[in-house]
């Protein structure tokens, strides 16, 4: 019942749908932004037309375009529409002038302004119930369901339709749900054991060989389906293509399918605790970047967003304010949250606004930054004792300085300057040895290192087992990171899955491993033995007791021959690989396999 009405509280064109759990309305969703071929980009960080500098407001002292993606130069229209540059420092001077406060010290009493009551859209954690048990591959269709693949199994066999009638020279068979899942799961398992280059997992003539991707699909069948991954209807492409410089263009329509699936999934199977982070979940490349909202409490994604360099500013606020306003959205999550942020996003511009929603705001912050606080009366210097404390209050924010081994800058609407926490340091005399010592700390510094710290080892472990690798174009690589964010989440809905149920958790690597195993249709328990160091035909009657009739009786249809577009029964089957294949004087398709 909490899911339906918070489905009808957001404002969706799903509301005269009767829907009463969160797994059936994320269905319902991906079906309409799957199988629509009309997609129109609804996200408030891409848009066609760029504003003009100086409206931005953009000056020396403005740092917000100081990251790599949001550095574009501007066409011959907008610099002859400019200000000139002497006139654009008047202004800035202008702009920065500001009442002259000296910074006060940690003696000096402070007020933190009154809080707003926490009052979630849902009750906070996972939306489902915990007396059902869940594999980590129904975890993992949560978010990659079969309705999803279905979807990217038609346009996938739609771009190879495209790119045969091009004249690209290889045999397509159409790729269906259960091997796309079994391709996931290979690159899962790529992911968990790294090696060089993609080709050198099927590798099978030195000592050094790994057998299993070779079960599962041929290295060319891989090669070809790798090729051939399409998120959105080629037919459409050109289309989208044709409106560029026009506000109907979506430069990320190639990716808007899926992406819409994914960011819908996460938020329908799991509310958010009080405390958020924003981060960027990937770096900086192929022309695009991605800020993820996370929960602090475990680093579930709960949404995230993606930025390509075409797009433009709709506020002209910049990058890292209109990424944090696009995620942050009361009637999703309700009110009373903290939001916590790094330097690029922190604003004294983004924390009111915030703060005007509802929701408190806490993050470092850049000194340069537009109407910071520039004062240098009292301010810190190079002989500022170690824990020394300075804060300047503007109405609802607090700006802060605390000396550690460097200066460390914080901007909050939640806390007061100076509380009297404190923290231990460990000190090393120069007599030897170690002893610890509590200095004074800033709330602010407390709960920003408690909760913004706190999100980084989830993602930490995604490193670990990530799937990124060498791809040339960019939705491909948005492929990857999805599949990254749907196997993370999963694993955080294992975790508080069973907590719930007071069962033991899996490992990271146990829970990526069973994943895999579950993808590729093996079991993970029972691995792929060798039994000599030899490939040799078997009769194929002694496959697993899980097999067709027809191949417990004797007989089942060639590998090889399947994958060239013929339907060949034999009796044989490679005895370490597990794979059916003809062994006849005029067809060897048991040696075209192995080489």
């Amino acid at each position: 019942m909490e899911t339906e009405k918070w489905v009808k509280d957001c404002s969706s064109p799903l509301q005269t749908h009767s829907i009463t759990t969160a797994k059936e309305w994320s269905e319902e969703v991906s079906e309409q932004s799957l199988d629509s071929d009309d997609y129109e980009s609804d996200d408030d960080l891409y848009y066609s037309k760029r504003l003009d500098p100086a409206e931005d407001g953009l000056n020396e002292d403005d740092v917000d375009m100081v990251d790599e993606l949001s550095s574009t130069e501007y066409n011959e229209e907008e610099e002859l529409s400019s200000p000139p540059p002497r006139e654009r420092r008047r202004c800035s001077s202008a702009q920065a002038a500001q009442p002259t406060l000296a910074w006060k010290t940690g003696k000096d009493v402070d007020t933190a302004p009154p809080g707003v009551r926490f009052c979630p859209a849902r009750t906070p954690g996972v939306q489902m119930s915990s007396t059902d048990t869940h594999t980590p591959l129904d975890l993992f269709k949560l978010f990659f369901s079969d309705r999803a693949v279905k979807t990217l199994c038609d346009y996938t066999n739609k771009q190879a339709a495209i790119n045969i009638a091009k004249g690209c020279a290889y045999k397509w068979v159409d790729v269906g749900v259960h091997e796309f899942f079994n391709y996931i799961g290979l690159i899962f398992y790529m992911a968990t054991i790294k090696l060089d280059e993609i080709k050198d997992y099927w590798q099978q003539d030195d000592i050094f060989s790994i057998p299993f991707p070779a079960t599962v699909m041929t290295w060319d069948r891989y090669r070809f389906i790798t090729r051939n991954v399409k998120m959105s209807n080629p037919h459409k492409d050109q289309e989208n293509d044709n409106r560029k410089g026009t506000p109907a263009h979506d430069s990320l329509f190639q990716a808007r399918p899926l992406l819409d699936t994914i960011r819908t999934a996460c938020k329908a199977f799991y509310h958010p605790h009080k405390n958020l982070v924003m981060h960027d979940g990937l770096t900086a490349t192929k022309g695009f970047k991605l800020f993820v909202l996370a929960d602090a409490a475990n680093g579930y994604a709960v949404d995230f967003a993606v930025y390509r360099r075409k797009s433009g500013f709709q506020t002209g606020e910049g990058l890292s304010y209109d990424s944090v306003m696009s995620l942050v959205s009361r009637p999703y999550l309700g009110s009373g949250y903290h939001l916590y942020t790094d330097s690029f996003y922190t604003s004294p511009k983004l924390f009111r606004d915030l703060q005007g929603q509802s929701f408190g705001a806490c993050g470092l912050y850049r000194e340069h930054r537009k109407n910071s606080p520039r004062s240098t009366s009292n301010a810190l210097d190079k002989n500022s004792s170690k824990a020394a404390i300075r804060w300047i209050r503007d109405g609802p924010l607090v700006f802060v300085k605390w000396m550690d081994r460097k200066e460390v800058c914080v901007c909050s609407t939640i806390h007061a300057a100076y509380s009297g926490d404190k923290i231990q340091r460990w000190l090393k005399p120069k007599t030897g040895g170690s002893k610890p010592k509590l200095y004074p700390c800033p709330s602010s510094v407390v709960d920003y290192n408690k909760y913004a710290g706190g999100v980084e080892f989830p993602y930490q472990l995604i490193q670990y087992y990530t799937t990124q690798h060498k791809e040339m174009r960019w939705y491909r690589k948005l492929f990857l990171y999805f599949l990254d964010i749907a196997a993370m989440n999963a694993y955080t809905l294992h975790k508080e899955l069973t907590a719930q149920r007071q069962q033991t958790t899996l490992t990271h690597k146990a829970f990526m491993e069973e994943l895999m195993a579950e993808l590729c249709g093996v079991s993970n328990k029972a691995s792929h033995k060798r039994e000599s160091c030899q490939h040799v035909p078997v009769p194929v009657a002694s496959l697993r007791p899980d097999v067709s009739k027809r191949a417990a009786s004797g007989r089942t249809t060639c590998l090889m021959c399947r994958i060239d577009g013929k339907k060949q029964s034999t009796p044989w089957k490679c005895k370490i690989c597990d794979v059916a294949l003809c062994l006849k004087l005029e067809r060897n398709c048991f040696e075209k396999w192995h080489k």
